[in-house]
């Protein structure tokens, strides 16, 4: 019987290519998506056309997506499979000038999994070190570097609506959209590629809405971000799978929750025109829209991926891998760059994990999950104060300058030193605000009841000491923003 190897491949300097500045006479946030649509389809497309080519069952295709891929092969296709692998990674090199770099590496199906794996990281590692190894040169040949017209209209625009994808052995690097040797479906059937491309339309429904249209559908203020999420301690819960088995059920089951809700959510009512998705991995998202739908977004993909984790890993002991945590990034203006976005979004969501875990940055703060529920709350209190008793939305400014005042006063070994600040100032504060900003009318005993409670959500129901919420913070920006 012939003995099993396994082929791991992994594509490395995604985030130096996708930063790289594109052309001038090229948009670049089409050249942006491109590349994150040609990134997310390589780890998908690359395992199943090598299998194609070599004549093997695609059952032998372990795991695939989010930029790396895993497939058990016969001893003899070894050398089959460095050629096919060889001819991808130069023409991958030459598309993204150098950036991009596929390496893999192979070993025997001998051991228990964990040897297996082992075995596998240490000659990735290996390979990375003296990228010849792994038959690759670090100049990309000019004469096959693409124009960035594959990135944006290719794969940044015709992408979107393609019923299929495709590969051809002329083009080892490329993603081929409705043709090739072998193609694959993008139709959302069981047997197509996972792949969530949802794209909220242009006014005139021709192509996807720019970053402008989006930020003039957003209510408020008219602007619009990037929402980034990643799987905490997903590469945790990866490296105790016990079985190869195992290590396959959770990368599908991961890769297949975010392609799949993401795509659903997406074109819901409330996200359909507001939202673009930018990619889906297998422990992660991004994606880009109108401000105020971005964060309902996070609220929802949350919800699910709580109500995912408890129903599929149960029986899997410890946290890792049981939460996520998430960021968004408001574009400085409106014409800002995508790129640009994306990457202060992922500072952000790197900071608040570093910091805590099952959490979010949003607005200037990190907030757990169940903070973020009471921001959202205490912002419709603070909303219906305008909507339902006529106070001008200046008095949300005149609030944020409480927040900012205190934080400047004193530090906290001061305020616990002092026995804090005391409430009743607040109040009397809060108050006077409040009523300036509130125009004469009826309904005063119900108006009295809502300026008190929403005193206590603020500064808390201490008679002694003040604890302004961090909540309340975002709260009152995220209000701020609402009644722009």
């Amino acid at each position: 019987m012939s003995v099993q190897i396994f082929l791991q491949g992994k594509l490395l300097g995604i985030d130096e290519f996708l930063y790289a500045p594109a052309e001038k006479d090229h948009d670049h946030d089409h050249v942006f998506t491109g590349r994150s649509h040609w990134i997310s389809l390589l780890s998908e497309v690359l395992p199943r056309a090598l299998l194609a080519e070599l004549g093997l069952s695609k059952i032998l295709l372990g795991s695939s997506g989010g930029g790396q891929f895993l497939v058990v092969l016969p001893e003899e296709a070894r050398g089959g499979a460095e050629a096919f692998l060889e001819a991808a990674a130069q023409e991958i090199a030459a598309l993204s000038e150098g950036a991009l770099k596929l390496l893999w590496s192979m070993t025997e199906n001998l051991g228990d999994w964990s040897d297996v794996r082992r075995r596998l990281n240490e000659e990735m590692d290996r390979r990375r070190g003296t990228p010849a190894a792994g038959g690759l040169s670090n100049e990309p040949n000019a004469a096959e570097s693409a124009s960035p017209d594959y990135f944006a209209g290719q794969l940044g625009m015709k992408l979107r609506d393609a019923e299929s994808a495709g590969w051809s052995p002329g083009t080892p690097g490329r993603i081929r959209i409705g043709e090739g040797k072998h193609v694959w479906s993008l139709a959302g059937t069981t047997e197509s590629l996972p792949f969530a491309r949802h794209a909220a339309p242009s006014d005139d429904g021709h192509e996807p809405a720019s970053t402008s249209t989006l930020a003039a559908r957003a209510t408020g203020l008219a602007t619009w971000g990037v929402l980034r999420g990643d799987v905490d301690n997903f590469g945790i819960r990866i490296r105790r799978a016990q079985t190869i088995e195992e290590h396959i059920q959770l990368s599908v089951m991961y890769k297949q929750f975010f392609a799949g809700e993401l795509e659903v959510l997406c074109s819901m009512p409330e996200f359909w025109r507001k939202v673009t998705v930018i990619y889906s991995g297998g422990d992660d998202f991004a994606v880009y829209g109108a401000w105020d739908a971005l964060i309902a977004l996070a609220r929802e993909l949350e919800r699910l991926f709580h109500r995912f984790s408890e129903a599929n890993l149960k029986d899997f002991a410890g946290p890792e891998g049981k939460t996520i945590s998430m960021a968004l990034a408001l574009a400085p203006a409106v014409d800002a760059s995508l790129g640009a976005v994306f990457e202060e979004a992922g500072r952000r969501l790197e900071a608040a994990k570093s910091a805590d875990k099952d959490c979010i940055w949003l607005l200037g703060r990190t907030l757990e999950w169940k903070q973020f529920s009471e921001a959202a709350d205490l912002k419709d209190s603070l909303m219906r104060m305008i909507a339902d008793f006529g106070c001008s939305p200046q008095y949300l400014r005149d609030l944020c300058g409480i927040y900012r005042e205190t934080q400047s006063k004193m530090s906290r070994r001061q305020a616990r030193r002092m026995g804090g600040e005391r409430p009743w100032r607040y109040h009397r504060r809060i108050r006077r605000i409040l009523g300036a900003a509130r125009q004469a009318g009826p309904q005063r005993t119900e108006f009295q009841k809502a300026r008190t409670s929403l005193i206590q959500d603020l500064i808390g129901r201490s008679a002694v000491t003040v604890k302004l919420r961090p909540a309340g913070r975002v709260a009152l920006e995220w209000a701020r923003l609402s009644a722009e």
